[in-house]
Protein backbone atom coordinates (compact mmCIF):
# COMPACT_ATOMS: atom_id res chain seq x y z
CA UNK A 1 0.00 0.00 0.00
CA UNK A 2 1.64 3.18 -1.67
CA UNK A 3 0.70 6.29 0.61
CA UNK A 4 -0.33 9.46 -2.07
CA UNK A 5 1.14 12.71 -1.20
CA UNK A 6 -0.07 15.73 -3.23
CA UNK A 7 -1.87 13.63 -5.57
CA UNK A 8 -4.10 10.49 -6.33
CA UNK A 9 -3.20 7.66 -8.48
CA UNK A 10 -4.77 7.17 -11.59
CA UNK A 11 -6.21 3.73 -12.10
CA UNK A 12 -8.45 1.66 -14.54
CA UNK A 13 -11.51 2.56 -12.54
CA UNK A 14 -10.81 6.39 -11.87
CA UNK A 15 -11.18 7.20 -14.77
CA UNK A 16 -12.39 11.10 -16.36
CA UNK A 17 -14.34 11.49 -19.16
CA UNK A 18 -12.58 14.40 -20.46
CA UNK A 19 -9.90 17.18 -19.26
CA UNK A 20 -8.61 14.66 -17.36
CA UNK A 21 -5.96 14.76 -14.92
CA UNK A 22 -5.92 11.29 -14.62
CA UNK A 23 -3.61 10.11 -17.13
CA UNK A 24 -3.29 6.81 -16.63
CA UNK A 25 0.71 6.73 -15.96
CA UNK A 26 1.54 8.53 -12.52
CA UNK A 27 -0.14 10.52 -9.92
CA UNK A 28 0.25 14.00 -11.46
CA UNK A 29 -2.57 16.44 -11.11
CA UNK A 30 -4.04 16.42 -7.19
CA UNK A 31 -2.88 18.57 -4.26
CA UNK A 32 -3.32 18.11 -0.74
CA UNK A 33 -5.15 21.11 1.06
CA UNK A 34 -2.34 21.73 3.57
CA UNK A 35 -3.70 22.56 6.95
CA UNK A 36 -1.56 23.55 10.21
CA UNK A 37 1.76 22.90 8.16
CA UNK A 38 0.81 19.11 7.45
CA UNK A 39 2.49 17.50 4.65
CA UNK A 40 1.39 14.04 4.65
CA UNK A 41 -1.99 12.41 4.40
CA UNK A 42 -3.82 8.80 4.96
CA UNK A 43 -4.64 8.48 1.26
CA UNK A 44 -3.65 5.17 -0.77
CA UNK A 45 -4.61 3.26 -3.38
CA UNK A 46 -5.78 0.22 -2.54
CA UNK A 47 -9.31 -2.35 -1.79
CA UNK A 48 -10.80 -1.46 1.27
CA UNK A 49 -13.05 -3.01 3.89
CA UNK A 50 -14.19 -3.06 7.25
CA UNK A 51 -12.24 -3.52 10.08
CA UNK A 52 -13.18 -6.79 11.92
CA UNK A 53 -12.54 -5.56 15.31
CA UNK A 54 -13.41 -1.54 14.72
CA UNK A 55 -16.09 -1.05 12.05
CA UNK A 56 -14.88 2.14 12.12
CA UNK A 57 -11.58 2.17 10.41
CA UNK A 58 -10.33 0.65 6.99
CA UNK A 59 -8.57 -2.48 5.99
CA UNK A 60 -6.43 -1.77 2.71
CA UNK A 61 -4.96 -4.16 0.52
CA UNK A 62 -2.70 -3.00 -2.52
CA UNK A 63 -3.37 -3.85 -5.79
CA UNK A 64 -6.97 -2.30 -5.91
CA UNK A 65 -8.69 0.63 -7.46
CA UNK A 66 -10.22 2.86 -4.81
CA UNK A 67 -9.04 5.98 -3.43
CA UNK A 68 -9.25 5.23 0.35
CA UNK A 69 -8.52 8.13 3.37
CA UNK A 70 -7.10 5.01 5.45
CA UNK A 71 -6.75 7.69 8.84
CA UNK A 72 -8.09 6.61 12.49
CA UNK A 73 -10.39 9.49 12.76
CA UNK A 74 -11.58 12.73 12.94
CA UNK A 75 -7.89 15.79 12.14
CA UNK A 76 -6.16 12.71 10.79
CA UNK A 77 -5.97 13.34 7.37
CA UNK A 78 -5.98 15.70 4.70
CA UNK A 79 -8.71 17.11 1.85
CA UNK A 80 -7.06 16.65 -2.05
CA UNK A 81 -7.97 18.44 -4.48
CA UNK A 82 -8.22 18.40 -8.80
CA UNK A 83 -4.94 20.86 -10.19
CA UNK A 84 -7.80 20.79 -12.83
CA UNK A 85 -10.85 22.95 -12.46
CA UNK A 86 -14.55 22.62 -14.29
CA UNK A 87 -17.41 25.19 -14.35
CA UNK A 88 -20.95 23.16 -15.11
CA UNK A 89 -20.12 19.08 -15.00
CA UNK A 90 -21.74 15.78 -14.16
CA UNK A 91 -20.04 14.13 -11.63
CA UNK A 92 -20.50 9.99 -11.12
CA UNK A 93 -18.59 8.33 -8.28
CA UNK A 94 -19.03 5.37 -5.91
CA UNK A 95 -18.00 6.09 -2.07
CA UNK A 96 -18.12 3.94 0.77
CA UNK A 97 -17.68 5.25 4.36
CA UNK A 98 -16.84 2.71 7.71
CA UNK A 99 -18.98 2.94 10.84
CA UNK A 100 -19.76 6.61 11.93
CA UNK A 101 -17.46 8.13 9.25
CA UNK A 102 -17.89 11.87 8.00
CA UNK A 103 -16.52 13.43 4.56
CA UNK A 104 -17.66 15.46 1.96
CA UNK A 105 -17.67 15.97 -2.00
CA UNK A 106 -16.94 19.49 -2.94
CA UNK A 107 -17.83 20.79 -6.40
CA UNK A 108 -15.56 23.40 -7.97
CA UNK A 109 -13.88 22.89 -4.26
CA UNK A 110 -16.43 24.98 -2.46
CA UNK A 111 -19.78 23.48 -2.47
CA UNK A 112 -20.27 20.57 -1.20
CA UNK A 113 -22.60 17.44 -1.16
CA UNK A 114 -22.21 15.08 2.27
CA UNK A 115 -20.49 12.09 2.85
CA UNK A 116 -21.51 10.34 6.23
CA UNK A 117 -22.70 7.15 7.70
CA UNK A 118 -26.47 7.93 7.91
CA UNK A 119 -27.41 4.30 7.55
CA UNK A 120 -31.05 3.87 9.14
CA UNK A 121 -31.46 7.31 10.58
CA UNK A 122 -36.01 8.08 10.25
CA UNK A 123 -35.18 11.83 9.64
CA UNK A 124 -31.87 13.03 7.75
CA UNK A 125 -30.20 16.58 7.72
CA UNK A 126 -28.47 18.37 5.82
CA UNK A 127 -25.44 17.02 7.51
CA UNK A 128 -26.63 13.06 6.81
CA UNK A 129 -25.34 11.41 4.02
CA UNK A 130 -26.65 13.27 0.64
CA UNK A 131 -27.17 16.39 2.44
CA UNK A 132 -26.11 19.80 0.82
CA UNK A 133 -24.11 21.25 3.70
CA UNK A 134 -25.58 23.98 5.74
CA UNK A 135 -28.33 24.30 2.94
CA UNK A 136 -30.53 21.11 2.17
CA UNK A 137 -31.58 17.74 4.02
CA UNK A 138 -32.10 15.23 1.07
CA UNK A 139 -35.17 14.07 0.30
CA UNK A 140 -34.56 10.33 1.55
CA UNK A 141 -32.75 8.28 3.24
CA UNK A 142 -31.09 6.61 0.62
CA UNK A 143 -27.45 5.16 2.88
CA UNK A 144 -26.96 1.67 2.57
CA UNK A 145 -24.81 0.33 5.01
CA UNK A 146 -21.49 1.05 6.60
CA UNK A 147 -18.34 -0.53 4.40
CA UNK A 148 -21.07 -0.98 1.11
CA UNK A 149 -19.97 0.65 -2.18
CA UNK A 150 -22.48 3.87 -2.82
CA UNK A 151 -22.92 5.87 -6.06
CA UNK A 152 -23.45 9.86 -6.51
CA UNK A 153 -24.65 11.25 -9.71
CA UNK A 154 -24.32 15.35 -9.20
CA UNK A 155 -25.10 17.60 -12.11
CA UNK A 156 -24.24 20.78 -10.99
CA UNK A 157 -24.05 24.79 -12.39
CA UNK A 158 -21.53 26.69 -11.71
CA UNK A 159 -22.07 30.60 -10.61
CA UNK A 160 -22.67 33.27 -13.34
CA UNK A 161 -20.36 36.20 -13.19
CA UNK A 162 -20.58 39.72 -15.42
CA UNK A 163 -17.50 41.38 -17.36
CA UNK A 164 -16.85 43.30 -14.27
CA UNK A 165 -16.98 39.94 -11.76
CA UNK A 166 -19.53 40.85 -9.94
CA UNK A 167 -21.75 37.21 -9.37
CA UNK A 168 -24.88 37.30 -11.80
CA UNK A 169 -26.45 33.85 -10.47
CA UNK A 170 -26.25 31.37 -7.79
CA UNK A 171 -24.63 27.95 -7.97
CA UNK A 172 -26.93 25.53 -8.79
CA UNK A 173 -27.39 21.68 -8.05
CA UNK A 174 -29.31 21.34 -11.46
CA UNK A 175 -29.71 17.22 -9.21
CA UNK A 176 -27.84 15.04 -6.54
CA UNK A 177 -29.12 11.13 -6.90
CA UNK A 178 -27.58 8.75 -4.47
CA UNK A 179 -28.30 4.68 -5.11
CA UNK A 180 -30.43 5.63 -7.99
CA UNK A 181 -32.70 7.94 -5.64
CA UNK A 182 -33.18 11.49 -6.40
CA UNK A 183 -32.12 13.74 -3.29
CA UNK A 184 -32.14 17.25 -4.65
CA UNK A 185 -33.43 19.32 -7.78
CA UNK A 186 -32.62 22.87 -8.49
CA UNK A 187 -31.30 24.18 -5.24
CA UNK A 188 -28.97 27.05 -5.46
CA UNK A 189 -26.16 27.50 -3.16
CA UNK A 190 -26.22 31.26 -1.56
CA UNK A 191 -22.39 31.10 -1.54
CA UNK A 192 -19.98 28.44 -0.75
CA UNK A 193 -20.16 25.68 2.09
CA UNK A 194 -16.92 26.18 4.92
CA UNK A 195 -13.83 24.40 4.59
CA UNK A 196 -13.51 24.15 0.90
CA UNK A 197 -10.27 25.19 -1.48
CA UNK A 198 -10.09 28.88 -1.17
CA UNK A 199 -13.70 29.54 0.34
CA UNK A 200 -13.99 31.90 -2.69
CA UNK A 201 -16.81 31.30 -5.96
CA UNK A 202 -15.36 31.56 -9.04
CA UNK A 203 -16.70 30.58 -12.42
CA UNK A 204 -14.18 27.30 -12.47
CA UNK A 205 -13.10 25.77 -9.54
CA UNK A 206 -11.47 22.08 -8.99
CA UNK A 207 -12.91 18.76 -7.15
CA UNK A 208 -11.97 18.30 -3.98
CA UNK A 209 -12.71 15.07 -1.22
CA UNK A 210 -12.59 16.19 2.27
CA UNK A 211 -9.83 13.93 4.34
CA UNK A 212 -9.93 15.57 7.51
CA UNK A 213 -12.78 14.40 8.98
CA UNK A 214 -12.70 10.62 8.90
CA UNK A 215 -11.64 7.47 6.50
CA UNK A 216 -13.57 7.05 3.08
CA UNK A 217 -12.76 5.58 0.00
CA UNK A 218 -13.85 6.76 -3.53
CA UNK A 219 -13.72 4.96 -7.06
CA UNK A 220 -15.56 4.98 -10.45
CA UNK A 221 -15.62 8.62 -10.77
CA UNK A 222 -16.34 10.23 -14.11
CA UNK A 223 -16.65 13.80 -15.15
CA UNK A 224 -18.28 15.40 -17.99
CA UNK A 225 -19.43 18.73 -19.40
CA UNK A 226 -23.56 19.20 -18.09
CA UNK A 227 -25.33 19.48 -21.33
Amino acid sequence: MKPILLSLLASSSLLLAQDTPFNGKDTSGWELKKKDNATTSGWAVGTPSLNAANPAIFDVKPGGDALVNAVSGHGKGLDVFSTAKWGDIRLEVEVMVPKGSNSGIYLMGEYEVQVFDSFGKADPGPGDMGGLYGASAPKVNASTAPGSWQKYVIEFRAPRFDASGKKTANAKFVKVELNGKILHENVEMQGPTPSGVSGKEAPTGPIMFQGDHGPVAFRALKISPLK
